[in-house]
């Protein structure tokens, strides 16, 4: 886990140092435009619904999995074999889709498959050996990382995203840095670039997608609550 987390903060490092010394090559030019505007609304969308997914998922599993010795297969395990890996692949294109030109998307893609598929395929095989056919067969029905069609439009998204307010709460301290952090720094480019009229008009539409998370966050810990009772 360690040396996990010192390559994944190697590459976020290379990647701001890069960004600060060439900002012209890869930062996107803020102009006021419908497209870019909904650029960014998606890409908030993105990183707070990748959120919602890390959070459900990581939780979930420290309270099911008895630490390591039950393959979990329900929640958001049944939609995707990792899916805290899609929480950080949502996150992470949205941050490139509000900040970055159109090219860095694919160089964020092409770099997320080489570093998470590493990853994934070693923790297979430690998963593969201590549950062997279970595994085998949790496999063929499951995808590894992109969710199906059918999983998402077919099934109540509280049967694949079961969150509680205590995961949450446990993982509201780097969510909101994040997301602040985020706010700001697109905050001050806008007012920068477009002028405070479309920094607010900007503004509602992000308190409008917050409050619909809210909402999403309330509902799903209810029926979380309400299926467990």
């Amino acid at each position: 886990m360690k040396k996990r987390i010192k390559v994944n903060a190697l590459i976020i490092f290379i990647a701001t140092l890069l960004v600060i010394l060439f900002p012209a090559i890869f930062c996107r030019v803020d102009i006021a435009s419908p497209l870019n505007e909904a650029t960014e609304m998606l890409g908030i969308m993105l990183i707070l619904f990748g959120q919602v997914i890390r959070i459900s998922a990581r939780g979930h599993k420290s309270e099911h999995s008895k630490q390591g010795q039950v393959l979990i297969q329900d929640g958001p395990y049944a939609l995707v074999r990792n899916p805290m890996y899609l929480g950080i692949l949502l996150i992470g294109l949205g941050i490139v889709l509000i900040f970055f030109r159109w090219w860095v998307t694919a160089v964020f893609l092409l770099v997320f498959v080489i570093r998470y598929l590493l990853l994934i395929f070693k923790e297979e095989k430690k998963l593969l050996a201590v549950f062997s056919g279970e595994y085998e067969e949790y496999q063929q029905k499951v995808p590894r990382i992109l969710p199906s069609l059918k999983a998402l439009f077919y099934q109540d998204i509280s049967e694949y995203l079961p969150l509680k307010w205590p995961w949450f709460k446990k993982e509201i301290g780097s969510a909101l840095a994040l997301l602040l952090v985020v706010l700001v720094a697109e905050s001050w480019e806008d007012v920068r670039a477009e002028g405070i009229r479309v920094y607010l008009r900007e503004m509602w539409f992000i308190a409008a997608i917050i409050l619909l998370l809210i909402f999403l966050i309330s509902y799903l810990n209810n029926r979380t609550v309400n299926a467990n009772s």
